[in-house]
């Protein structure tokens, strides 16, 4: 029985191709209807209706309706129903009235249970109906006019009418259905039908060669059609202990949609058959947003009853032959065996994210589901299912991070050439093999000159290539699974400093930026809390960075992960400020703490004036606001001089120091524990022996190429 929750079947679009084909067979099959009802209400037909036999036959033809045969590998669309046997049997023996009427009442009694939509009800009766229809009038043609009162059993040279009749029945049957499967999914016809016909076929022969033998029991004895249970139960029970079995093996247990196993399997088999009709196939993958919000604040339970409702939505959203899979947490895929265009596949998407649209209603709360979807195509994005599922993956993330909910996989947006592939299986190597590494740019305080603060900055020494900037695989890394590992590394070999240089008593925050995608997954925040529990620090000795663009172009929910960021009573610094164009509520709105200057402003200063007073002007606008504002890439006294007298509260940049490797970190942070004086702001050209490694006593370290590149997603 449906639910509010249970998406009810969309009818067709008046004037559709498939409204059109649906309306010609339920009107058709009503005009036989009515022809074949013309002749029920006669004496013979009357008497047979107190006879146990039709009854008998009746019972067997709905059980065999509702409980059909599925074998594995297969759907319940594809199943064989041994309803079939039983009313043609019924054909060949009482007339094509009496078997129209039957057919017609399983329907009845099993929309009384299923409660299909009104019209699919409709157009299987009446397609049901016009397979009879063709069958008797195979048998009429042959000079066979079954009816209550002179039964038929076929004889001798009468069998091969009993087949022709048998493969009218199945052949209007298949192309009705097939035809209308076609227009529903928007796929050729003809090759519809010829990828469907071997294994329907083989079913329904199957199924059909039975009923004459049903006939010839049913001429002998009402008890012996009773005989034919057992071996239908049988079967049923054969065929249901396989499925069970294939069933746990290819199915997510919460919500019994397909899992990736069978997502898999099905998908080399969709890309080969559309390989051998040159057609194109399509994947889907969507991703809930903000679902861990009822995680953290309902609990799991309500949780995964949120996901069922989701499962239960979105399998009965797309076309008939798309298979709807959950690959694990809120992330589900579909795939499109078959779709003309991406005009198509899009339709399929916004179809997905609007049966979602409608509020869920579970434990009397109401809840707004929202969902971002990728889209990739075969064969014009990817040749073999790894690479469509991972471009349908780029695409999803490009649907959170500009808000539009569905993108399409264009290849101008993905980073993730066959260099930049072979880079990121080197940098998956990377993190394993302990090649990356941190050095770390004192943030100094304008006032006095100590250190408020070291920015990680992520650094990869590649055997071979050398130094790897971050501007040339963190992108890469943003647009695959690597980036949560990565930033992951960075937060906890960063807190694992700060920990040992407070053991040492130089206590220091250290600072961290994040990307893009760090804002779009849903666990960092726990993930930050375990580090800093890990390394027996508090929420304030780390500062986590956000570029101003991320939040000023990213999604709301960027917003939201700053929001449980800062709730966990971790300081945030927005970087790159002055180039965002963050608007002043914005700005007031977000938990910030602090404010990084661009350097592109900041190195204007003694040049242009009107820099000068837009750097004044946010210097200003923030200390008005309660922020501390940070200027970047500082490189000589009179830059820090001037941002001094403007009140900035410190800077950062060469004129300072510039990035150290942790030894050398250490031992700037030894040499400056003391306050020095205003005066004495620390230029480039003094404090040459703070910025050696300790093991490395009079030799200052080189910095290499880049040597402000970043940690994920930033260079500063």
């Amino acid at each position: 029985m449906r639910t509010r929750n249970d998406p009810r079947d969309v009818r067709p679009r008046v004037g559709s191709p498939l409204w059109v084909h649906m309306a010609a067979v339920i009107v058709t099959g009503a005009a036989v209807l009515a022809a074949a009802g013309s002749h029920i209400g006669s004496p013979p037909f009357l008497h047979l209706l107190a006879s146990p036999l039709l009854w008998i036959i009746a019972a067997l033809a709905f059980l065999g309706e509702v409980w059909p045969f599925v074998t594995p590998g297969k759907t319940d669309r594809d199943s064989g129903h041994a309803a079939h046997i039983f009313c043609f049997a019924a054909l060949l023996y009482w007339g094509l009235p009496l078997a129209v009427l039957m057919r017609v009442g399983i329907a009845l009694v099993e929309a009384v249970f299923r409660r299909p939509a009104p019209f699919r009800a409709a157009f299987n009766t009446a397609q049901y109906t016009l397979s009879l229809g063709a069958a008797g009038l195979v048998l009429a043609m042959a000079g066979i006019f079954p009816g209550p009162a002179h039964p038929w059993v076929p004889q001798g040279g009468q069998w091969l009418a009993a087949a022709l009749a048998a493969l009218a029945y199945f052949s209007v049957n298949f192309v009705l259905v097939g035809v209308a499967v076609a227009l529903h999914s928007r796929t050729s016809v003809v090759a519809m039908l010829v990828r469907e016909l071997p294994y329907q076929g083989f079913v329904n022969i199957v199924l059909l060669s039975a009923a004459p033998l049903v006939v010839v029991v049913m001429d002998r004895s009402a008890l012996l059609v009773l005989l034919f249970v057992l071996p239908l139960v049988a079967i049923h029970a054969n065929a249901a202990v396989s499925l069970q079995r294939e069933y746990q093996a290819h199915h997510d247990e919460l919500t019994g949609l397909p899992n990736r196993t069978f997502l898999l399997r099905k998908s080399t088999q969709a890309l080969a058959d559309a390989a051998r009709t040159a057609e194109r196939a399509g994947f889907l993958l969507l991703d809930l947003d903000r679902f861990k919000e009822v995680n953290d604040t309902l609990g799991h339970c309500v949780g995964d009853n949120l996901l069922k409702v989701v499962a239960t939505r979105l399998a009965h959203s797309v076309r008939p032959g798309d298979m709807v899979a959950r690959l694990g947490g809120d992330e589900f895929a579909v795939l499109l065996p078959c779709v003309p265009d991406r005009s198509v596949a899009m339709e399929v998407a916004a179809r997905l994210r609007a049966c979602l649209v409608q509020p869920i209603e579970l434990e009397g709360m109401s809840f707004e589901v929202e969902a971002s979807v990728g889209i990739a195509l075969y064969p014009d994005d990817a040749c073999d299912v790894e690479r469509l599922m991972q471009r349908a993956d780029v695409a999803m993330y490009l649907a959170k991070e500009r808000g539009t909910g569905v993108e399409a996989y264009v290849s101008e947006a993905d980073r993730n050439s066959a260099a930049r592939l072979s880079l990121l299986a080197d940098l998956r190597c990377a993190l394993d093999e302990g090649e990356l590494e941190l050095h770390f740019q004192p943030k100094v305080s304008l006032l006095d000159g100590h250190t408020t603060g070291m920015e990680a900055l992520l650094r990869w020494r590649h055997p071979e290539r050398g130094v790897v900037l971050p501007a040339e695989f963190i992108p890469a890394a943003e647009q695959s699974y690597l980036m949560r590992g990565l930033t992951a590394w960075v937060v906890d070999s960063s807190l694992g400093w700060a920990a040992q240089w407070r053991r040492a008593g130089l206590s220091v925050q250290v600072c961290v930026n994040l990307t893009a995608r760090d804002l779009l997954d849903v666990g960092l925040a726990d993930m930050i809390q375990a580090a800093l529990r890990r390394h027996g620090l508090a929420p304030a000795d780390l500062m986590l960075e956000v570029s101003e663009r991320v939040l000023a172009g990213g999604p709301a929910h960027a917003g939201l992960t700053v929001d449980s960021l800062a709730a966990l009573g971790v300081p945030i610094s927005l970087d790159d400020f002055g180039t965002g164009h963050s608007s002043l509520v914005k700005l007031k709105r977000l938990p910030i703490s602090e404010v990084k200057i661009d350097a592109s402003l900041v190195s204007k200063l003694r040049d242009c004036p009107d820099d000068r007073r837009i750097v004044a002007s946010l210097v200003d606008l923030v200390r008005a606001l309660g922020i501390r504002s940070v200027a970047e890439g500082v490189e000589t006294t009179a830059v820090a001089s001037a941002l001094r007298t403007m009140g900035c509260d410190s800077a950062q940049g060469w004129h300072f120091s510039a990035p150290l490797e942790p030894a050398a970190a250490t031992v700037w942070l030894a040499a400056h524990s003391s306050v020095p004086q205003p005066a004495t702001l620390l230029p480039l050209d003094m404090p040459r022996k703070a910025r050696q490694p300790a093991s490395q006593p009079g030799k200052a370290p080189v910095p290499p190429a880049g040597a402000a590149a970043g940690s994920p997603g930033h260079s500063g």
